[in-house]
C-alpha cells in the first residue's frame, strides 16, 4: 500500500479561502473589474457624509469654492476669471489654481446647468447646497475619479508588472487595490470635496508612460498635471532630474532635450493660450497661484516650518518676504541632491524614490503647504508599495493622522475609521510581497509604540477637551509625531537613491574592467 502523504499545515500564502484567494482566482479583467467597482462603491459611500463647509456660512468651505469656480467660468468670459472685478469677488473663492481647474469648471458647470440652472446662476447661487445640487457636485467628483484617476491606476499596474517588477497575480491585483482605495484621496475628494483625482490620476498616467519609454508623452501628461494644480510642482524635480540623465546618455542629447521641451512648451501654449493676448495677463493669472499674503502656513500640517513653530515663531520674528525666499532656499537645497542623484544614475527605480524624496521636500519647506498636500508624497509611496511595503504603510497611517483634524472639522469620522479599518485589512491580505523589511525590522518595539500613540492621540482628540491656554495642543502632538515619521522616510528614499547610484557606479566600473 502506498503510504498515505503527510497532511501539511496551509501557509498564509496558500489560503483559499477568503476573499483575497476569491478575487484572485478569476480571470484578471474580471478581478480588475470587481476591485474597480468596489472602489466605486467606496466612493459612493464616503460621499453620503459631510463635506468642507456644510452649512456654515458666509464663506462655507472647499465645497462651495468649486461650485463658485463653475459659476464664475460659465457666466464671465475667459479674461475675467481671475481678474478681480464687481462681478468677480476674488475675496470670495477667487481662482486660485491654474487654467486647467478653470476649464474643469467651466466642463463641470455645463453638466450642473443641464440638470439643476439655479446651482451655477451669478450671484444668487452662492451658499447654494439643494439636495440636487449636491448630488450632481458629488456625481462631477466621481466621474473625474473614473475617468482620469481610474484609467491612469490600471495603465501604470500594466506597465510595472511588465517591465519595472516581476509579481504574482495576486500582488499585482493587491498593488491594483492598494492605490485605488488610497483611504486619505477617497476622504478629501468624496469627503471634504476636492478633485485632486485629476492632477493625481494626470501624474500616474506621466509616471507610466515615461516608465514605458514614453517620455514625450509623459512629459505632456506631466504638463497637465501641473496646470490643473500647481502643487505637482513636487514631483517636477524628479521628473527633470530623471528625464534629463536619460536625454544625456541617448546619441544625440541635444535633439532629445529640445524634443522634450518643445512637448511641454507646446502644452502650455495650448493652456494658456487664452491668458497670451497680452504681457501683463498671465503675471495676472501667476499672481493668483501664489497666495504669499496667506503666510507661511495655515492651520495645523506636518511640515517643518508648523511642527518648529511650537519654539521658533516664524511669523513674528520674520516679514513675509523673508520667509519667501527661506522658503524657496530650503526647499531647493532639500531636493537639489535627489534630482541630481537621478541624472547620474536615472534608473526606473531611482525615479520613484526620487519622485517620494522630491515630494517631501516640498511639503516640509514649501510656502503655503495644506494638510490636503500629503496626497503628493503618497502617491509615489504607493507606486513602491509591493518593494517597500512597510514604508508605504507608515506613511498611509501617519497621513490620515496628519489629516484626522482637518477630516473631523468636516464631521468625518465615521468614514474615516472605517477606510482606516479597510486599508488594515486589505494591506495584510495574503499576497507575496517583499516583506522581510517588517518582519526582521530591528524597531519592531517603537514601531508597535508609535502605533499605539497614534490610536491614543485618535481617541483623546476625539474625547478630551483640550485646556483653554492651549486650545490646539492635541492638533501640536498630531503633527509632531507625523512630522518625525515622514522626516524619517524621507531619508530612507533619500538612503535608497545613494544605494542605487552606488550600485549603478559599481555596474559601469565592472563592464569596464570585462
Amino acid at each position: 500500500m502506498e503510504k498515505k502523504k503527510k497532511a501539511t499545515k496551509p501557509t498564509r500564502d496558500d489560503s483559499e479561502s477568503n476573499i483575497w484567494s476569491f478575487v484572485t482566482q478569476r480571470g484578471t479583467t474580471a478581478s480588475f473589474i470587481c476591485i474597480t467597482l468596489f472602489a466605486i462603491l467606496v466612493r459612493i459611500a464616503v460621499s453620503i457624509h459631510p463635506y468642507s463647509g456644510a452649512g456654515t456660512p458666509p464663506k462655507y468651505g472647499d465645497y462651495e469654492a468649486q461650485r463658485h469656480w463653475m459659476e464664475i467660468t460659465l457666466n464671465l468670459p475667459v479674461k475675467e476669471w481671475y481678474r478681480n472685478s464687481t462681478v468677480n469677488d476674488l475675496k470670495y473663492w477667487g481662482l486660485d489654481y491654474p487654467p486647467l481647474t478653470a476649464y474643469q469648471s467651466y466642463i463641470h458647470g455645463l453638466f450642473l446647468r443641464y440638470f439643476d440652472p439655479q446651482s451655477v446662476e451669478l450671484y444668487t447661487s452662492r451658499g447654494y447646497e439643494s439636495y440636487i445640487g449636491k448630488l450632481l457636485m458629488r456625481w462631477t467628483v466621481l466621474l473625474s475619479d473614473v475617468l482620469i484617476f481610474f484609467p491612469a491606476v490600471i495603465y501604470f499596474v500594466i506597465v510595472y508588472y511588465s517591465g519595472v517588477h516581476n509579481g504574482s497575480k495576486s500582488g499585482m491585483l493587491w498593488h491594483f487595490a492598494m492605490i485605488l482605495l488610497n483611504p486619505c484621496l477617497i476622504l478629501i475628494d468624496h469627503g471634504h470635496f476636492q478633485y485632486n483625482c485629476i492632477s493625481l490620476g494626470f501624474t500616474v498616467a506621466a509616471v507610466a508612460a515615461i516608465l514605458s519609454d514614453r517620455d514625450i508623452a509623459g512629459s505632456i501628461l506631466f504638463t497637465l498635471a501641473l496646470n490643473h494644480k500647481q502643487m505637482s510642482a513636487y514631483f517636477a524635480p524628479a521628473f527633470f532630474g530623471y528625464l534629463f540623465g536619460k536625454c544625456l546618455r541617448c546619441h544625440n542629447p541635444f535633439l532629445e532635450v529640445l524634443k522634450l521641451g518643445l512637448a511641454v512648451l507646446g502644452t502650455f501654449t495650448v493652456l494658456w493660450w487664452p491668458y497670451l493676448y497680452s504681457l501683463e495677463a498671465p503675471f495676472e493669472v501667476l499672481s493668483r497661484l501664489a497666495p504669499f499674503e496667506r503666510g507661511i502656513y495655515e492651520d495645523y500640517v506636518a511640515n517643518f516650518w508648523c511642527t518648529s513653530s511650537v519654539i521658533v515663531k516664524w511669523k513674528r520674528l520674520f516679514s513675509t518676504q523673508a520667509l519667501r525666499i527661506l522658503s524657496l532656499v530650503s526647499t531647493v537645497s532639500t531636493c537639489l541632491p535627489s534630482m541630481l542623484l537621478l541624472i547620474m544614475a536615472p534608473s526606473r527605480r531611482n525615479f520613484l524614490f526620487g519622485l517620494l524624496s522630491s515630494a517631501l521636500s516640498f511639503y516640509f519647506f514649501s510656502f503655503q503647504v495644506h494638510e490636503k498636500s500629503i496626497l503628493l508624497p503618497l502617491l509615489p509611496a504607493s507606486f513602491l508599495a509591493i518593494d517597500e511595503p512597510l514604508i508605504f504603510r507608515w506613511l498611509t497611517y501617519f497621513a490620515l493622522l496628519s489629516m484626522f483634524p482637518l477630516l473631523r472639522r468636516d464631521e468625518l469620522v465615521l468614514p474615516y475609521v472605517a477606510l482606516y479599518g479597510l486599508f488594515v485589512l486589505l494591506y495584510n491580505a495574503p499576497v507575496q510581497r517583499e516583506a522581510t523589511r517588517e518582519t526582521r525590522s530591528p524597531f519592531t518595539t517603537l514601531k508597535y509604540f508609535l502605533t499605539a500613540c497614534s490610536l491614543v492621540l485618535h481617541i483623546v482628540c476625539l474625547m478630551v477637551t483640550p485646556p483653554r491656554r492651549y486650545p490646539f495642543l492635541f492638533e501640536a502632538v498630531m503633527m509632531l509625531l507625523c512630522f518625525s515619521q515622514f522626516f524619517f522616510i524621507f531619508m530612507y528614499s533619500s538612503m535608497k537613491q545613494w544605494e542605487i547610484l552606488k550600485l549603478s557606479s559599481q555596474t559601469i566600473r565592472e563592464k569596464k574592467n570585462s
